[in-house]
């Protein structure tokens, strides 16, 4: 079979090296309009379920990402004046050009061609039995089809922006600071000796009112790095500017897709999908979309059922994850609402956020039952038959224009 993965990401490289495991006579190439090595981003996380399912599919790609990424089991939370520390699951971040070099370098060995510079349109797609538009959430394929996708994007409500910084975390770390203006906050974890990511959020009006919505790159990073002082430790961001010294505040959108192919031309990770970065599954996802398809295309005898099969098992697969993302934005959308809790409790209910019960209980009675259902098997057993059935509710009255 003869593949194009247009765009050279993480979902494009990983399906060009499995597809090339499975059988070597495949005729691969990976189209990427960028140079090589000149990916933007600093650093993205993972979970070791994610490790573990890499591990089982190549494990050559798995122990080099594995020895490259950093490990912390720590969630540290800063509001205000206090600090709370909490033990959890073991998370991992590594450089986006570290992850994207690995990758690259196992699908040349395999026998992948790799095409950087090379800029490709729906007008003229590649000559391919199958083509994967892996490229990105402003997908220019998908773009192009958008009404036979059903393509609909939400925009969310709170500008932020993506940072590095010289801190070197060894936790995942949450920042909430509260101005005369109301509250920002930002979110941080390492992905190299020397460098984290660092996520700042507010609410419009607060970033209007701080006047980051005018500054320039310096002008923001310099009342930033003020505001954050006792998260950073004195150390300094780092910003990308678009090259005309404005910073790049986003709002996140929201895209989903009512189907994700189209004859030989079929969607990954986000040109087909994204959920809210607060989640930190973005990365995990588009891999488990290129395992996916691999495992179809496998599996069935026609290109055309290969392409039902991976859309219908990933869409059922990604509705827990979309479910956490919206609950996980809205949480942070009405952030007064528990900031006004003891520390402790607020950064339990942090970490319940993904909660389709959370929104519809007022925070201290929630923080009480879940500490009871942490003990008590009846009401461990009523949260998990009530949490979905809230959760189906809110998604018909959002489908519905009833969802406030």
């Amino acid at each position: 079979m003869k593949v194009a993965c247009v765009g050279g990401g993480p979902a494009g490289l990983y399906l060009s090296i499995l597809l090339k495991l499975q059988d070597p006579s495949h005729e691969i190439t990976v189209h990427e309009r960028n140079p090589e090595g000149s990916t933007y981003g600093w650093g993205v996380t993972y979970w070791r379920g994610l490790l573990d399912r890499l591990h089982l599919h190549d494990p050559e790609s798995a122990r080099a990402l594995d020895e490259a990424s950093v490990r912390w089991t720590d969630g540290v939370a800063h509001i205000g004046d206090h600090t709370v520390r909490h033990t959890g699951d073991q998370g991992f971040g590594i450089g986006r050009h570290r992850l994207l070099e690995i990758l690259a370098a196992r699908a040349r060995s395999l026998g992948v061609r790799l095409e950087y510079d090379q800029e490709i349109t729906a007008d003229r797609l590649p000559d391919a039995d199958l083509v994967v538009a892996a490229d990105g959430v402003r997908s220019a394929l998908r773009t192009r089809y958008a009404d036979h996708f059903g393509t609909e994007v939400t925009a969310g409500r709170n500008p932020y922006i993506w940072l590095g910084t010289t801190k070197v975390f060894d936790a995942f770390t949450f920042g909430f600071t509260e101005t005369d203006h109301g509250w920002i906050w930002c979110y941080g974890y390492g992905y190299g000796a020397d460098r984290s990511t660092c996520v700042v959020e507010c609410a419009p009006e607060t970033w209007t009112a701080l006047g980051l919505d005018r500054a320039d790159e310096a002008e923001g990073l310099v009342l930033l790095e003020k505001l954050f002082a006792g998260v950073l430790d004195g150390h300094r961001l780092i910003g990308r500017s678009r090259g005309d010294g404005s910073v790049p505040w986003l709002t996140f959108r929201t895209l989903t897709n009512r189907t994700w192919h189209r004859g030989h031309l079929v969607l990954v990770g986000d040109a087909a999908h994204t959920t809210h970065y607060s989640i930190g599954a973005g990365t995990t996802l588009a891999l488990e979309d290129a395992i996916a398809l691999a495992g179809a295309l496998r599996e069935a005898p026609t290109l055309p059922e290969a392409l039902a099969r991976y859309e219908h098992r990933r869409k059922a697969a990604l509705l827990p994850a979309q479910s956490a993302a919206r609950y996980s934005a809205r949480w942070y959308e009405n952030l007064p609402r528990y900031l006004r809790l003891p520390p402790e409790q607020m950064f339990a209910l942090l970490g319940q956020r993904h909660s389709p019960l959370l929104p519809h209980v007022p925070p201290r009675l929630y923080y009480r039952l879940d500490r009871a259902a942490g003990s008590l098997e009846p009401l461990r057993r009523f949260k998990r038959w009530l949490g979905p059935r809230l959760a189906r509710a809110a998604h018909t009255r959002s489908l519905t224009g009833r969802d406030g």
